[in-house]
């Protein structure tokens, strides 16, 4: 059948969403491709990556001099390009098929400058000429993807992302334990996250708020902190930085809701995650959220304060008399990696 080829330059950054978007992917397709008595897809990785894929797919190791030469494209019949604002290794019109994953046109949902704005779509686009395939990663991505940007004679797909697998919930003697019930956060501590939105909801209640993830921008998160002590709550936030995987299992395990008031997702990786736990859930109301979560979530239609107090309180007292929490549990189980990568081969297989 010849190679495929996943380009995981992007697993540099571990416990990223794109990290875990290549392991699912890689690991599941291979899984599949042994059952069918095929070809293993390969990985180009960066040297730290070398033996994530060990028993599980060939690990091609990226070299500085492969700037020169790229022995890893002899016999690539297909190059699978992750990222819309990654690189695009093989050009377009030879033997190689290049697909391209478009996960989200966010810069223009953030609130960025235009000048920023245009940049980021037009690097886009370039790759977007370069690709003969594209897939995205919600019906949302697709809306944005036809409305800014020029497909040509490219197939366009829409598969979704499968979950992650979360390890067994526990905290380490180190991690944080709440005293109090919480809400819980994760993600990068940035502005397009919006987390500072959720401090009105620890006003005129006994409730702690958790946050984890990357700290993306430090001066964000300083003015959190600050709003927090003008509002007399800053001893009830709790801004951790990365966690590990049963960590953050055991925060969505025991959390009295999970929040998610992000400006703009391509997905919402980490709102599929916390499906699993069955947990409420309350997302903004924005880009693909009520797309992934549909009728099993509630939303804030702004950031007023007393608004999401209001959706808050309501959104608690249903989900404590309706039995929401097996439906959210199912509604995760749709977003299974295994059936996710069986689109992607079957995609594969029709480009051979």
């Amino acid at each position: 059948m010849g190679k495929i080829v996943l380009d995981c330059d992007l697993m540099r950054f571990p416990n990223s969403g794109l990290y875990y978007y290549c392991l699912n992917l890689g690991v599941n397709v291979n899984q599949l491709l042994d059952e069918q008595g095929g070809e293993r897809m390969q990985f180009y990785v960066p040297p730290q990556e070398k033996d994530t894929f060990q028993g599980r797919g060939k690990a091609i190791v990226e070299k500085p001099w492969h700037q020169f030469v790229k022995p890893f494209l002899w016999n690539c019949r297909i190059w699978h390009a992750p990222f819309q604002s990654g690189r695009m290794i093989p050009k377009r019109g030879g033997r190689t098929k290049i697909v391209l994953t478009i996960h989200d046109l966010n810069p223009l949902h953030e609130g960025k400058p235009r000048g920023e704005q245009r940049k980021a779509l037009a690097y886009t686009q370039s790759l977007v000429d370069s690709s003969d395939v594209i897939v995205c990663i919600s019906e949302f991505c697709k809306s944005d993807v036809l409305s800014n940007l020029k497909v040509r004679d490219q197939d366009l797909y829409v598969i979704h992302n499968g979950t992650h697998g979360l390890h067994e919930p526990q905290l380490l003697a180190t991690s944080y334990r709440p005293s109090l019930p919480f809400l819980f956060a994760i993600g990068y501590v940035n502005r397009k996250k919006n987390f500072h939105t959720l401090l009105p909801l620890l006003e005129n209640s006994e409730v702690e708020l958790v946050v984890a993830g990357r700290l993306d921008e430090p001066d964000y998160i300083a003015s959190m902190e600050e709003d927090a002590r003008r509002r007399g709550v800053a001893d009830r936030l709790h801004i951790l930085g990365p966690v590990s995987d049963g960590e953050k299992a055991w925060y969505l395990e025991n959390c009295t809701a999970y929040m998610h008031p992000s400006l703009a997702e391509g997905f919402g990786a980490t709102v599929v995650e916390a499906m699993n736990f069955g947990r409420p859930l309350f997302l903004s109301n924005l880009t693909s959220l009520p797309e992934i979560a549909g009728d099993v979530a509630f939303y804030f239609r702004s950031f007023d304060g007393d608004h999401m107090r209001q959706v808050y309180q309501a959104g608690m007292q249903y989900y404590g008399r309706n039995g929401l929490a097996q439906r959210i549990v199912e509604k995760g189980k749709i977003y299974n990696w295994r059936e996710k990568a069986a689109q992607y081969l079957q995609m594969y297989q029709s480009l051979m």
